[in-house]
């Protein structure tokens, strides 16, 4: 399995990110691929995403661990993903995002498509770190 870890400052109390971190139904906003997503019961999400030029499915068992701003998800369908988002406080009006995500690259690349090896490490961090300015422009615009 590979790691990814990244994380960007947003200027918003950390109640503002971890209520809008949970609002599953806005992640196609800022999730590139994405293109519908709604809760189920709480704890599960379902994604429509565009894959690699093809529809895909997913779904995502989700815990959390409110007292301390970390929300884990692990896909239950789909290629076989889990990860880890932790809300640090900076400060009274700015929080820290931390993304972590484990991930297989073989069943990536059969998934997705796409390069193999360092290329598909390379477009995987940026793509997160690309989800992670726009979360921070959707979460400091709606504030």
């Amino acid at each position: 399995m590979s790691t990814l870890e990244e994380q960007i400052d947003v200027d918003v109390p950390i109640a503002v990110a971890w209520e809008s971190l949970h609002q599953v139904e806005t992640y196609p906003r800022f999730v590139e691929g994405v293109r519908e997503a709604r809760s189920q019961d709480g704890h599960r999400a379902h994604l429509d995403v565009d894959a690699g030029g093809r529809a895909q499915e997913f779904e995502a068992e989700i815990t959390d661990r409110g007292k301390e701003h970390l929300m884990e998800w692990q896909t239950t369908s789909g290629p076989d993903l889990s990860g880890t988002f932790s809300l640090l406080p900076i400060d009274r009006e700015h929080t820290r995002v931390q993304a972590r995500i484990e991930y297989d690259p073989g069943t990536l690349k059969e998934a997705f498509g796409g390069p193999k090896g360092f290329a598909q490490a390379t477009a995987i961090e940026r793509l997160v770190r690309d989800d992670l300015e726009h979360f921070k422009e959707l979460v400091e615009r709606e504030r």
